[in-house]
């Protein structure tokens, strides 16, 4: 046995026996490759959907899977371990601690000149997730339905079946109280004042049923049809105003942040040693917003919906995912804003001390992986 395997071996032990289970699973199933040393690989642990430890011994997400297939087609043995933060990863493989750091870690221009990264696998930028108010919501939904397009069209539509039921009620020679209806054989035309009667000529035409029952010429029929075609066309604008126009555009909760620098005053949570938090930490932020640490991102919606803090602030993919994954009544109550903030480029990271051929071999494989379609 090697001093490498052996000293390896001493570490697991140490760490627990599910991880010490863990490591010999990796051990004896790791494919026969052109390196005999054993990588330490530290995983990201808390970060959906690019690693999470879901259970001893059961990792799962995107940055997993890109290493699995890194491992299996550079034919490399590995044991794992996992880290609570980046900032902990990090630091653990500049100082030789693990040989390798797999994650969704962010290349940021003050990470550069410190750690030794991978080929970068995929870009992203940073996001709010917030909770909605329920009042705020209804009381924009009220405002939108006064909204002066929607109203325009309303007295749009009731204008144009008012002057078509003056053309209705002149072609029909104006119902006179003693007629019987055009066609319903039911009985008398009801006798009441003129008034009465136009009203429900108006109200026959405006809604639908009963358009059989108050005329009786061709040309009273295709007065209908006419009316039935103003129907489509104002109830398709109509709804069309509401949906796209007014409830999409409506605010979902009071005092939205237009931008990160409107954070100022909230309580933010955020995981300890990520760029979110550093952004949070440093000017203009630093000392005007009251950071709340996250330890999992799985937490953030009990941390919302509880209002123990007014948003979290992390990876844009990690939070939708987060509130893909929440039960429905929650996801309803949740919201993500200011998407897409300052992307930059996500990467594994290498120790020091990685000799430069596997790590050339780690890249190629990431390479291989991007054409192939297996990350984004």
């Amino acid at each position: 046995m090697t001093p490498r395997l052996l000293a390896v071996g001493l570490r697991l032990l140490g760490a627990g026996p599910s991880l010490l289970l863990l490591g010999l699973t990796v051990l004896v199933s790791a494919p026969a490759g052109r390196s005999a040393e054993i990588l330490r690989v530290g995983v990201l642990d808390g970060s959906p959907p690019c690693s999470e430890l879901r259970r001893p011994g059961r990792w799962q997400g995107t940055a997993v899977d890109l290493w699995q297939f890194v491992a299996t087609r550079e034919g490399l043995a590995y044991t794992l371990e996992a880290f609570p933060s980046a900032a902990s990863l990090l630091e653990a493989s500049r100082q030789g601690e693990v040989d390798l750091g797999v994650g969704c870690l962010t290349i940021t221009p003050e990470r550069v000149g410190t750690y030794r990264f991978s080929l970068p696998f995929q870009e992203s930028g940073v996001a709010l997730l917030m909770g909605t108010n329920r009042l705020a919501t209804l009381r924009a939904v009220l405002d939108g339905l006064l909204d002066a397009r929607l109203l325009g069209l309303l007295a749009g539509y009731l204008l144009a079946i008012a002057a078509l039921s003056a053309v209705v009620w002149r072609t029909e020679g104006g119902y006179p109280p003693g007629s019987t209806m055009p066609v319903e054989p039911a009985g008398p035309w009801p006798r009441r004042n003129w008034w009465r009667r136009y009203a429900l000529v108006f109200q026959v035409l405006a809604t639908g049923p009963g358009t059989n029952t108050i005329v009786a010429t061709t040309r009273g029929q295709g007065l209908v049809v006419l009316s039935y075609l103003l129907r489509i066309v104002f109830g398709s604008l109509i709804v069309s105003t509401i949906t796209l126009d007014v409830l999409r555009m409506a605010p979902m909760s009071d005092g939205l942040p237009d931008s990160l620098d409107d954070l100022a005053g909230r309580r933010v949570a955020a995981r300890p040693g990520s760029v979110s938090e550093k952004l949070l930490t440093t000017p203009p932020l630093k000392g005007r917003v009251t950071v709340v640490p996250l330890p999992k991102l799985s937490d953030a919606p009990a941390l919302l919906l509880n209002q123990q803090v007014d948003a979290v602030l992390a990876d844009e993919q990690q939070l939708r995912y987060v509130r893909e994954q929440a039960p429905g009544r929650q996801r309803s109550r949740l919201q993500l804003v200011l998407d897409g903030q300052r992307p930059e480029s996500q990467a594994f990271v290498y120790s020091p001390q990685l000799p430069k051929a596997t790590a050339e071999g780690i890249d190629r494989a990431i390479s291989e992986a991007k054409r192939n379609g297996q990350v984004p």
